[in-house]
């Protein structure tokens, strides 16, 4: 929260906020924090709204690419600041950092980032549907959000879609 005073702050203060006296000022920290909110995803676009979290850390997902991996195993959530004793969860269109358990030799035991493109979990939509898959999948991405695999199988979330757009082009079924 940004409080606008007309007390004094230390300069400190000042320059990690880029506040300045000045009839520009508010315009400068709304700048700085649209800049710090939008930092986040790297290749996605839009925004996400409010889902049920189903796969908290420890879940092991199907990987629905190519790439020869079979299965994933949550390691940490991006994004979740936490809460004592709360375990972070992900939902679709959720970055993860993640392992493969099974699959080839040369993909296990490294941590490398997946994004998450169906749950179990029923989660509402803005228009009032309830939507689940039948199972939990996600894939394995670089850190900009560009796929490693050059296929999807099955369908996944519009959610998804709508925040990775190299994964929506990959798949074949958006539902």
């Amino acid at each position: 929260m940004v409080y606008f005073a007309n007390h004094a702050m230390s300069s400190s203060f000042q320059d990690q906020f880029f506040i300045r006296s000045g009839p520009q000022s508010p315009l400068l920290i709304m700048y700085s924090l649209v800049n710090i909110l939008t930092e986040g995803r790297g290749g996605s676009a839009g925004n996400k709204f409010r889902m049920s979290l189903g796969l908290p850390v420890a879940a092991t997902v199907n990987c629905a690419d190519n790439t020869g991996a079979k299965n994933l195993y949550i390691i940490s959530v991006k994004g979740i600041k936490g809460r004592l004793n709360r375990l972070p969860s992900a939902c679709v269109g959720d970055m993860v950092m993640a392992t493969v358990k099974k699959g080839k030799p040369d993909l296990r035991k490294k941590v490398m980032p997946a994004v998450i493109v169906r749950q179990r979990k029923p989660w509402r939509r803005k228009d009032g549907v309830y939507m689940y898959f039948e199972d939990n999948a996600g894939v394995i991405v670089n850190p900009k959000g560009e796929m490693k695999g050059s296929a999807i199988t099955g369908p996944i979330g519009k959610e998804c879609a709508d925040l990775w757009p190299r994964i929506a082009s990959a798949a074949n079924a958006i539902v």
